[in-house]
């Protein structure tokens, strides 16, 4: 009998959340980087950016991207680490890491990429110098075990970097509210033709851990020197911890 988890607002089993997270994504996979522009005015390239500012890639680092979806971490920390790097772009989604190889490729970026769970990743310990992860923590069912097998595969020395939607400021909670369960469905039917899959990601952001729960949850993990930056008012948040 498994054990129950939340999927959005409902409570299902964890395989049941497993199946329906893999059906939103197959679902919005061809339109994902069209309305993640629409959802957030763009912002989500800023964050990515002060994300990959943050990293402090250098050539010849290993660097693993979990779910990596369209690529846009991969693409650039690829550049980065260069030749003598080793980047990995992974996802558990078929259809998400499908578009972030072709994205990749039609890049000139020849990187490996691997169909692979968070959770029990198949990499050996001690290996990637660093460790991303964004907007893919909240749809996993273990955070902690996820958390655990980033911080397994990372070097000492290495760094983790959790990019997530979090808790917005108080003065901005119901328009935010206003925007998540109504605006974003709406945009889902037009440009994605599925309103069910953005209330899933309204749902979900919600039942995320916030800033400072989430930071407990990577000190639990053996993270140390962990921080968090709020961005946009903390509609997002990027999370770092090094690995000793």
């Amino acid at each position: 009998m498994t054990n129950s988890t939340h999927f959005g607002y409902k409570t299902v089993s964890e395989d049941d959340k497993v199946h329906e997270v893999a059906k939103v994504f197959h679902s919005v996979a061809s339109k994902y980087d069209v309305m993640n522009d629409l959802m957030s005015g763009g912002l989500h390239r800023l964050w990515k950016t002060f994300t990959i500012a943050n990293a402090g890639v250098r050539p010849g680092f290993k660097v693993l991207d979990i779910a990596g979806g369209t690529g846009d971490l991969a693409k650039a920390f690829a550049k980065q680490a260069g030749k003598t790097g080793e980047v990995w772009l992974t996802d558990i989604n078929e259809s998400m890491l499908r578009v972030g190889r072709d994205r990749l490729l039609n890049k000139g970026l020849i990187t490996p990429t691997l169909l692979c769970d968070a959770e029990k990743l198949p990499f050996p310990d001690n290996y990637f110098d660093r460790v991303s992860v964004a907007f893919g923590l909240r749809n996993m069912t273990h955070k902690d075990q996820a958390l655990a097998e980033m911080r397994r595969v990372l070097k000492p020395g290495g760094k983790l970097l959790v990019l997530e939607f979090s808790k917005v400021a108080t003065p901005l909670q119901k328009p935010y509210d206003v925007y998540s369960f109504s605006v974003l469905p709406w945009l889902g039917q037009k440009i994605a033709g599925d309103a069910e899959s953005y209330r899933y990601l309204a749902e979900s952001i919600r039942m995320h851990p916030d800033q400072e729960t989430l930071k407990t949850m990577m000190e639990t993990a053996g993270l140390e020197r962990v921080q968090y930056f709020n961005l946009t008012a903390g509609v997002a948040a990027l999370h770092t911890g090094i690995k000793f």
